[in-house]
């Protein structure tokens, strides 16, 4: 099987409709942020490295918000393992989704892991983070294959300030096509 759903920074990123834990309906067509908007796809409630990147993410949720940059951490959790991440973790502040369809996933280009105990779902992503323009289009990425190294919240915001005083433009924009460029 080939993991083939890429998206190139500069391009528009997937459209994404989502519920969120406070009973609300959060869509990227309509955000309107300053600067940025943050999504952060976390594993699900079974994930303690993901109990550990919302907390720290709570904890710094104002410093982002500063920065003119909105954030949202989302899973393919069920509402009910959802609201129990959200009752359980000291995440009070962060905006959390749910219900994340497989195919919205993919084409986002988060890999997919079958679960491996009883404490996972049959099926979800791996951890991605996506930092968008305010036009919706793909500025930066980081995606994993497992639940370790994630980017740190506290480099992600020294990004954000390096990107706006140096009005640093995205990279990676080059679409990949080796055969083309063989020198």
């Amino acid at each position: 099987m080939t993991h083939t759903s890429i998206i190139l920074p500069g391009t528009k990123a997937p459209n994404l409709n989502i519920k969120t834990t406070d009973d609300k309906s959060w869509s990227l067509g309509q955000q309107n942020p300053e600067n940025f908007t943050i999504l952060i796809f976390y594993r699900g409630v079974h994930c303690p490295v993901c109990k550990k990147t919302l907390e720290d993410l709570n904890n710094k949720l104002s410093k982002f918000e500063d920065k003119g940059t909105s954030v949202l951490a989302l899973s393919m959790d069920s509402e009910e393992r959802a609201k129990k991440s959200k009752d359980e973790w000291d995440i009070e502040n962060v905006e959390l989704g749910y219900g994340l369809s497989a195919e919205d996933a993919i084409s986002w280009g988060l890999y997919l892991s079958e679960s491996i105990s009883d404490k996972e779902p049959r099926l979800f992503s791996e951890p991605g983070l996506f930092i968008l323009k305010p036009d919706q289009t793909l500025y930066a990425a980081s995606i994993q294959t497992m639940p370790f190294a994630r980017p740190a919240l506290d480099d992600v915001l020294g990004a954000i300030d390096f990107i706006l005083e140096k009005d640093y433009p995205a990279r990676g924009t080059v679409e990949p096509n080796l055969k083309s460029r063989a020198a």
